[in-house]
């Protein structure tokens, strides 16, 4: 089969979920895929003729598959994430762009931390990177979920990364795991969207992805945050820092939540579509 007439197949089918040219962008990175690793869209649009060693029952399952609204990521098994391959399935949630202007705030802001916590890791993606871009810090990872921790895992194995993972919970008994002062920095994505929102969601992330990463009740919908964050008030070092990827339509409340709790220099970033999307403050010295 040929990538143009892939690439058409799947276009169709995506249509009834996806606008035209977003439906045309996955039916163009999901053919890229089926010819290996490190192929761009830019080889099938130089030559669409390019053969595609995909049998019709592979095709068949990859349409299905799609036109169902999986989500890309979890049809192909990977994502790319600061520059390097993931594995994601519907373990985990699929990592995002914003996810990236984290870590790159910390990477940037925390050069000399030691000691860092990552709660809700999920796929691993920010341990991992952060482990893999400040090569002398000790990494420490936790999850609720066993399963997103096998995923983690691979995924820390795959990359080289070396990752103390933990099974635990965020909202209950964190400050007994760890001694008090461990840590340097404390990064988290935690569930953040409230369960009124889940009708305005496109039906690939609320059919797929796993609520237990997403949702949040909407009479609390601030509760990992402010269960993180005392947290934090234990387990980090003094003027140690707290990094949260952030509701943008919650930003006011969570300064207002962080400073009722006694960190300081409280500080919102926004990210490249210019919403309040990360939240970075400090452990009182």
């Amino acid at each position: 089969m040929t990538a143009r007439t892939l690439i058409q197949r799947l276009e169709r089918a995506l249509l009834t979920l996806y606008d035209p040219r977003e439906a045309h962008q996955i039916a163009l990175l999901v053919a890229a895929h089926q010819l290996g690793a490190g192929t761009h869209t830019a080889t099938l649009l130089a030559d669409p003729e390019r053969e595609i060693p995909l049998s019709e029952a592979q095709v068949e399952v990859l349409t299905q598959r799609l036109s169902s609204g999986e989500p890309m990521q979890y049809v192909l098994g990977e994502t790319d994430f600061f520059g390097r391959l993931f594995k994601v399935d519907a373990r985990v949630l699929i990592p995002r762009p914003e996810t990236e202007e984290l870590i790159d705030l910390i990477r940037r802001n925390e050069p000399h931390a030691r000691h860092l916590l990552d709660i809700g890791t999920g796929s691993g993606c920010i341990a991992i990177s952060l482990a893999l871009e400040l090569p002398e810090a000790e990494v420490t990872a936790i999850d609720l979920s066993p399963e997103a921790l096998e995923v983690a895992r691979e995924n820390a194995t795959a990359l080289g990364a070396h990752i103390t993972f933990i099974e635990a919970d965020a909202l209950h008994g964190l400050e007994e795991r760890f001694a008090p002062a461990t840590f340097d920095v404390l990064v988290s994505n935690p569930p953040y969207i409230p369960d009124a929102d889940r009708q305005a969601m496109h039906c690939n992330v609320v059919e797929h992805e796993p609520h237990l990463a997403l949702f949040v009740p909407n009479d609390d919908p601030l509760r990992f945050y402010r269960a993180i964050a005392r947290a934090g008030q234990h387990l980090l070092t003094e003027g140690g820092a707290l990094y949260f990827e952030i509701y943008h339509l919650a930003a006011d409340a969570l300064c207002q939540l962080m400073e009722e709790l006694g960190f300081t220099a409280i500080t919102i970033h926004r990210d490249l579509c210019d919403k309040p999307r990360m939240l970075c403050c400090r452990k009182s010295r």
